[in-house]
């Protein structure tokens, strides 16, 4: 019985792919001449569908929001301005709700998009732009319970949905605007100087401090690292308990050592508006776990180190 439902339900939404034409043109014309919003209605299980197609235009550049069909006869038709596209879900076509409010939408200057599995019914005659969502069965075995219908309009919206971000040029960034708080928010809008930490908490040492003083200076900084500057106060290196490894194994006794001579110049560095990301692709590449911040004129504005990183939940 479950594959019977999926191969009915597959077999409705594959059959929606060959009606497409003019009319879904259109109805994405419509929307994306619009100088108001998408006001996306049903009632019933199309409501529930028509709540999901808001949602999905609403994060994805389409402005669109939910009106409940019985709700909008008793107060909430007052949501709809003349500048709005009504989408009305309703597998007859014959909902008494919706066709109670169609007369007034369009009075008042609306457009409206129905979507139906009749094309022959009342609402697909009064609308703008009729979206073909007939479906040759319900998944049901009884034939009654929206399934199929269901499944059909809602991947009818979807379609809607993608066509209309595609045609405004929505991109990732865009989409992670809606959604600060995912997983894709965090990676394309945390930049380093969100993480970072700032100058006046990164430890530094200068050229000429002995290993000793400088491997005290890593221990207290927390970052498993220093930076390393000349006289003048320049940038020139990166101290780092790798390369503590690396001088003893070559050298032994670092005691009479200046810094300088065992670290690592002209360190990896990044800029603090660069996004946390590309900080976190530097370290997987060049395989180091800390980097310096510097602005524009090479000056040191801060630190990361993977924690940090980790913390912000980017990785």
């Amino acid at each position: 019985m479950a594959k019977r439902v999926l191969s009915i339900e597959a077999e409705a939404v594959t059959a929606l792919a060959e009606r497409l034409g003019p009319d879904f043109r259109r109805a994405v014309d419509l929307v994306l001449g619009s100088q108001g919003r998408v006001i996306v209605s049903g009632i019933g299980k199309s409501g529930h569908i028509a709540r999901k197609i808001a949602a999905t235009m609403a994060s994805t550049g389409t402005p669109a929001y939910f009106v409940h069909a019985a709700e909008a006869v008793h107060g909430d038709l007052g949501m709809i301005t003349h500048e709005d596209v009504v989408i009305a879900i309703s597998n007859s076509g014959e909902n008494d709700e919706l066709l109670t409010i169609v007369p007034l939408i369009k009075r008042q200057g609306g457009r409206l998009i129905a979507i139906t599995g009749n094309a022959g019914s009342s609402l697909a005659q009064e609308a703008d732009v009729h979206l073909d969502a007939r479906v040759r069965e319900e998944a049901c075995p009884l034939n009654l319970a929206p399934t199929a219908s269901t499944t059909a309009a809602l991947a009818l919206g979807d379609a809607l949905a993608v066509a209309l971000l595609d045609a405004r040029g929505f991109g990732a960034e865009d989409f992670a605007r809606s959604h600060p708080g995912g997983a894709l928010g965090r990676k394309l809008l945390t930049h380093v100087a969100d993480v970072m930490r700032p100058a006046d908490q990164v430890p530094w040492v200068e050229e000429r401090t002995p290993v000793v003083d400088a491997l005290l200076t890593v221990s207290r900084g927390g970052l498993g690292m220093t930076a390393v500057r000349d006289r003048s106060g320049r940038l020139t290196g990166i101290f780092t308990d790798g390369d503590l490894r690396r001088a003893m194994e070559k050298r032994g006794d670092l005691r009479s050592v200046a810094v300088a001579e065992v670290m690592t110049a002209g360190p990896r560095t990044i800029e603090p508006l660069r996004l946390a990301v590309e900080a976190v692709e530097m370290m997987e590449r060049y395989r180091i776990t800390q980097l310096l911040v510097i602005d524009t004129a090479g000056s040191l504005v801060g630190a990361l180190n993977m924690h940090d990183l980790f913390r912000a939940k980017v990785v």
